[in-house]
């Protein structure tokens, strides 16, 4: 198929005539000025040691939103007033261990602006981590000049968090869609029925397509209930991450950390003998050669889980903050075509991102049938050669 360039040379020239009409987008206000302005106020103020100074400019207040969306959070917020500081949202409940057990609802911090006090000791939450650190009755959270990072003690945190509901959330959905997919199966003679219908093709799809021919007809079977898991879990959560919630599970490394770990386990927990003996003693190759070789290959054991945990971590947590960038540009841009433009490019950026939820759940699941198909497979060599 051959795509005539005259079309798009007309609309990049289009789009290169229609610049000026963007310029409406500079900032009235210069942002450093504003920043230094908001530092002095915030000195003499006299704020607490470590603390710094709330956007202003909108600029600066987009980022400190894209900073936040893909940070985990203690509740969900909807809607905020700039003005009066009153927002919608829904608490949920916060869980510390700090010599002994400290529960109360996230409503205490009133959106990070308050402190909580509990048994006789006080919270707050840093504004640019997100975590909850142990206070004095003003929430000063000092810093270390060096690093940046608070010194104040940080106690154990068991919260339920955005990241922690949507987990629950999945791990529901799949055991209502799967469970009742499997009872149609045994009632109408193997024939699917019900909601858990719409996902029988991907389940063949991941026997036929990635669990056989990776691991093999003998093997396949004893890792299709982790490649199912993990194939709907993180396609799950991925979709989750597109909704207004703000949820951005599968861009926390924590999250995708565990993922990757459960992978490194079970590959090497399952492997064979052949599997060890290809890293450690590498038939085929002179013997000199394989006391070089065997750490190099030791090292691609602990490779291959870190690739499946910051693969999957840096395409999501890079989508949600090339979108929410994007959507920013509609704030920013005081034209009806900058705006306009945004709009559009976001709205296809969505669809696309609907792909790459699909896409990386896809890999995820390959990749671990690849390592389960390279722990189990049989190899037959001959020594002499």
């Amino acid at each position: 198929m051959v795509i005539s360039n005259k079309p798009l040379r007309f609309i990049i020239a289009t789009f290169v005539a229609c610049l000026p009409l963007m310029s409406f987008a500079n900032q009235e206000v210069d942002s450093t000025q504003v920043h230094v302005e908001a530092s002095h106020e915030q000195v003499a103020e006299g704020h607490g040691e470590g603390t710094h100074a709330e956007p202003t400019d909108v600029k600066s207040k987009i980022k400190a939103f894209i900073g936040h969306h893909v940070l985990d959070s203690h509740d969900f917020s909807f809607t905020q007033d700039d003005e009066t500081g009153e927002a919608w949202s829904v608490a949920l409940p916060v869980v510390l261990w700090d010599e002994g057990l400290h529960t109360f609802s996230s409503a205490k911090f009133h959106h990070g602006k308050e402190v909580a006090e509990s048994n006789g000791n006080y919270y707050a939450i840093n504004h640019y981590d997100g975590k909850i650190y142990r206070t004095d009755a003003a929430g000063t959270i000092t810093e270390n000049e060096e690093t940046g990072f608070p010194t104040n003690v940080r106690p154990i945190d068991f919260s339920i968090t955005k990241t922690v509901v949507s987990i629950l959330i999945a791990a529901i959905l799949m055991v209502l869609l799967f469970s009742s997919l499997a009872k149609s199966y045994a009632k109408n003679g193997g024939i699917a029925k019900g909601p858990g219908r719409i996902f029988e093709p991907l389940v063949v799809y991941i026997r036929d397509e990635i669990a056989i021919p990776n691991i093999g007809e003998k093997n396949y079977k004893r890792y299709m209930s982790y490649l199912l898991t993990i194939f709907f879990f993180v396609l799950f959560l991925n979709i989750f991450g597109l909704t207004p919630l703000g949820i951005n599970a599968t861009g926390n490394l924590s999250i995708t950390f565990a993922l990757a770990l459960i992978t490194f386990l079970i590959t090497n927990l399952t492997a064979n003998r052949h599997y060890w003996g290809h890293i450690f003693w590498m038939p085929g190759v002179p013997k000199p050669m394989r006391i070089i070789l065997a750490p190099i290959e030791l090292l691609g054991v602990f490779i291959k889980p870190f690739s499946l945990m910051i693969r999957l971590y840096a395409n999501i947590f890079a989508g949600h903050i090339v979108l929410m960038s994007i959507i920013g540009l509609m704030f920013i841009f005081k034209s009806w075509l900058g705006s306009s433009l945004s709009f559009g490019l976001a709205f296809l950026l969505s669809i696309l991102e609907i792909l790459v939820a699909f896409l990386q759940a896809y890999i995820f699941t390959m990749l671990s049938a690849l390592y389960f198909g390279s722990a189990v497979q049989e190899h037959h060599h001959d020594e002499a050669h």
